[in-house]
């Protein structure tokens, strides 16, 4: 690990640094009001509490204001959802999570919460040589993830750099038709308002998230930024 940690070199390994010294998750300030839940696949969410992955990709759900994506958190649970997911857009590796997650799901639409994420870092792509640099930092297919790009080409592609955090003990809370659609964002009522108030532990370690952070942040063209919420959202 020290090698990968040393090879992402240059402006953006202090950039890195940098800003992981402000949005670790002992250090972050606690979030006013209460945190909402990122809508993801449920494939993506358990790669994500698993360390397979650290970027996720959003363009605007068609429930949304304009159908753009706004970052409208930073701190956020993790709302695994199978609606949509299938099988040939992951890579083959992954494909036996989706068959799992549609077993596992509890039923009534009910939501098993097992993990939450601080948003660490951010970019906005639109050109496809710039997403082709990161392919093999996610599980979609390249295909697929050229797909949520190209989707509404007026409107840049999202990457949010995120540090999760698996809760010792899952929560499921009853599913709401509020919940359903295709949207980035939810209020899970029953959940507390800060995630971090529960006993949890990192997918990653400090120093295996920091390489991996660095070595996005190289590939990305303007590497990542620190998140800003928009209050307009």
């Amino acid at each position: 690990m020290r090698g990968e940690v040393d090879a992402v070199g240059g402006d953006r390994r202090f950039q890195a640094a940098s800003i992981l010294q402000t949005v670790t998750a002992t250090e972050l300030e606690p979030p006013t009001g209460r945190a909402l839940a990122l809508k993801e696949w449920a494939v993506v969410v358990r790669a994500l509490l698993a360390g397979e992955q650290i970027l996720d990709l959003r363009k605007g759900g068609i429930k949304e204001d304009g159908r753009h994506f706004a970052l409208k958190a930073t701190r956020l649970w993790l709302y695994p959802t199978v609606e949509h997911q299938e099988r040939d857009l992951v890579r083959p590796a992954y494909q036996r999570w989706i068959d799992d997650s549609e077993r596992d799901a509890p039923p009534e639409r009910a939501i098993r919460v097992e993990g939450w994420a601080d948003v660490v870092g951010v970019a906005k792509l639109t050109e496809p040589d710039d997403l082709a640099k990161i392919d093999g930092k996610f599980i979609w297919t390249p295909e697929y993830a050229a797909s949520r790009l190209s989707w509404k080409k007026r409107d840049a592609l999202w990457v949010l750099a995120l540090r999760a955090y698996r809760l010792t003990e899952p929560i499921t809370v009853p599913f709401r038709d509020d919940y359903g659609g295709c949207t980035s964002w939810v209020d899970l009522a029953e959940l507390p308002d800060d995630p971090a108030s529960l006993p949890s532990e990192p997918a990653l370690s400090d120093r295996a998230f920091e390489a991996r952070f660095g070595f996005a942040a190289n590939d990305l063209p303007d590497g990542l930024t620190e998140p800003v919420v928009d209050p307009s959202a």
